[in-house]
């Protein structure tokens, strides 16, 4: 967002501005079924392990149902001890 380039006397600093940024992270966590999203999450920050466990035991394990699939990635914060138990203590897998 800076100009490659500006005017200033011979000798001396060409200064400008440029705006600082405010840079934030918004992490949105949800689940996906055929009839679409349940078990919206909107965090202030990157996610975590403790973050997705609490998004998983709070928001995403009370409508799970026995035979419903979860399907994850590798991300380290979806290997956390807690995850799988909150799962399949519902009767998922």
């Amino acid at each position: 967002m800076s100009p490659p380039r500006g005017c200033s006397p011979r000798g001396q600093r060409c200064s400008g501005h440029v705006p600082y940024g405010h840079w934030k992270t918004t992490t949105f966590l949800c689940a996906l079924r055929t009839q679409g999203l349940i078990a919206p999450l909107v965090l202030d920050g990157p996610i975590n392990g403790s973050a997705f466990r609490a998004g998983v035991e709070q928001a995403l394990a009370p409508t799970l149902g026995v035979g419903d699939i979860v399907i994850m990635d590798n991300l380290s914060s979806h290997k956390v001890a807690g995850v799988r138990e909150a799962i399949e203590a519902r009767g998922a897998e």
